[in-house]
């Protein structure tokens, strides 16, 4: 056997030899996970009393047996919570799902034209619409309002859909923009020019079919912060034509607060985003960090 021969047999056995963990590595794998561990009853912890206390009666839901299991069980309070909340549910996702749909669009458009088809001036127009992301919702709610009352344009979820759309474009082109740059090859733009395909021909035949991931990222973005909204519902719509936010709000005033109904209401509010989260959540990193690579 030559000295090379020899030398491979010999890497190829240490290669197979077993790791044995020190005591060390034991021990720092050992307060990793109950850190974790810890982490996680922290957090969980919020969430644990919210379902106990959705199932509790009225007299249940006091201080002293906050921790405590409901003594009786009951599904009065999600019944009394549907019961309220559902027309404003249903106002929410006709607001939602058109209000992250065109602002995923429209920021898809731009993002394209911002990241493959150049024209002088592009870097400014960038630096314009991402200055939209940094004004404040405080800052705009009373010119906003005074505007659409000036239009007479009646309050409701129209209103909220065209202030969702304008706020989100700025993200939204944000990613897209990342996301083409990092993705689409700029040979695949060269030879759709080459045979001849103009903008709007590119852009629909060829770059919309491979904007999946994108999509879902700025979908579930738009999805949550307009579901989620308060300020803007608030401002802009009333208690009868407002989204979800304001019907959980309505559930928990008044002089007597239903902790129970209000702890439903809370979870029955969460079930949509958590929904889309779990249906799109595997596309949701990978679009994500496809986007993050190049700036």
């Amino acid at each position: 056997m030559s000295a090379a021969d020899a030398t491979g047999s010999a890497a190829a056995a240490i290669r197979r030899k077993p790791r044995v963990a020190d005591g060390s590595t034991r021990k720092s794998r050992t307060v990793r996970y109950i850190l974790l561990i810890l982490f996680l009853l922290f957090v969980l912890t919020p969430v644990y009393v919210v379902v106990i206390t959705s199932f509790k009666t009225s007299a249940d839901t006091t201080a002293a047996a906050q921790w405590s299991l409901p003594e009786t069980w009951t599904l009065e309070p999600w019944r009394k919570a549907w019961e309220v909340l559902q027309p404003y549910m249903i106002r929410s996702l006709t607001l939602a799902v058109p209000a992250a749909i065109i602002a995923s669009l429209i920021g898809s458009a731009n993002g394209f034209v911002l990241a493959r088809w150049r024209f002088p001036g592009a870097n400014l127009v960038f630096a314009f619409i991402l200055f939209g992301m940094f004004i404040p919702y405080q800052a705009v709610m009373l010119p906003l309002r005074t505007t659409f009352n000036e239009l007479d344009v009646t309050r409701g979820v129209p209103t909220l859909i065209i202030a969702h759309c304008i706020y989100g474009i700025p993200i939204c082109t944000l990613i897209f923009r990342n996301y083409y740059a990092t993705v689409v090859p700029m040979e695949i733009i060269e030879s759709a020019r080459v045979d001849g395909a103009g903008l709007i021909q590119t852009y629909a035949r060829i770059i919309l079919p491979i904007s999946i991931s994108g999509f879902v990222v700025t979908l579930i973005w738009q999805f949550t912060s307009v579901w989620n909204d308060f300020l803007f519902a608030l401002f802009l719509t009333q208690q009868n034509n407002g989204p979800v936010t304001l019907g959980l709000a309505a559930l928990s005033g008044g002089q007597k607060v239903d902790y129970a109904a209000s702890m439903a209401g809370a979870l029955i509010t969460s079930f949509p985003t958590l929904i889309v989260y779990i249906v799109l959540g595997r596309w949701f990193i990978g679009g994500l960090m496809a986007g993050a690579l190049k700036g």
